[in-house]
């Protein structure tokens, strides 16, 4: 199985006759434009299997939900620094910081280091 990836706008041929083009991304969807004569049919995948037909042996299921990572680097490092800093010394007593620095700890818990942390010794 030929495996392409393809940049918003690019497009690839299938024969002479169908061209694919890759609009754009949204979320986890992305929308393809197919330009193909009517005499060859084009359906989505849960179309043919809900109307009876198989399912290609070549179509593998992906996984539904990918866990997506913030690229750490120093300045990340740096900032989260910086929002501990000022938090610590905003008024403790005010519901509205000890939210956000619950927040904040929920997301970057404090006692270990974030992903691919840089440390600054």
């Amino acid at each position: 199985m030929l495996c392409l990836t393809l940049a918003q706008g690019e497009y690839l041929t299938i024969g002479t006759d169908v061209v694919v083009q890759f609009d754009r991304m949204s979320g986890d969807h992305c929308k393809l434009v197919i330009q193909a004569p009517r005499e060859i049919p084009v359906l989505r995948g849960e179309v043919l299997e809900r109307s009876g037909g198989q399912r290609p042996a070549c179509v593998f299921d992906a996984p539904r939900w990918r866990k997506r990572e913030i690229p750490w680097d120093r300045s990340k490092a740096q900032a989260l620094a910086a929002m501990r800093t000022l938090l610590s010394q905003m008024d403790g007593g005010d519901s509205n910081v000890r939210t956000l620095r619950r927040q904040l700890n929920h997301i970057f818990p404090p006692a270990s280091k974030g992903p691919n942390e840089i440390s600054n010794g």
